[in-house]
């Protein structure tokens, strides 16, 4: 059996290959991206529709401005904003009493108010701490 240390060191290893992939895999996506782009820019008919629905965004756009200077509309479209900000902070609240809870009681589940079981589930990420 592997002592911990080295599954620590393979798990490393691991996650900077799987960091080289990703890294890779970007490049190749942007440059087929780049070429996609090109290949639908020069395209008469998709580059006439593209701007048709540009002009179509932006008069959407305008209409949805004007019909939110009526004071529901405008309150209703705070009030919406409000409420997701509210949930947001909710989530962030939760997930950290989530993690503590698991932490503390070593229980991977949980039973709400409605009776369902949910299971406590945490999520991890790489970000850069470095500017390119």
């Amino acid at each position: 059996m592997p002592d911990e240390a080295s599954v620590i060191i393979n798990m490393e290893s691991m996650i900077k290959s799987l960091i080289s992939s990703n890294d890779r895999l970007r490049e190749e996506m942007d440059l087929a991206k780049g070429m996609l782009d090109s290949i639908l820019d020069n395209d008469p008919t998709y580059k006439e529709h593209s701007d048709l629905a540009k002009e179509a965004a932006k008069v959407k756009s305008q209409t949805k401005r004007e019909i939110l200077k009526q004071p529901q509309a405008g309150e209703l479209a705070n009030k919406v904003q409000s409420l997701r900000s509210q949930i947001k902070e909710n989530k962030a609240s939760m997930s950290d009493y989530l993690r503590e809870y698991q932490r503390m009681s070593g229980v991977n589940e949980i039973e709400g108010e409605d009776g369902e079981i949910r299971e406590i589930v945490f999520t991890a990420k790489l970000i850069s701490k470095s500017f390119r």
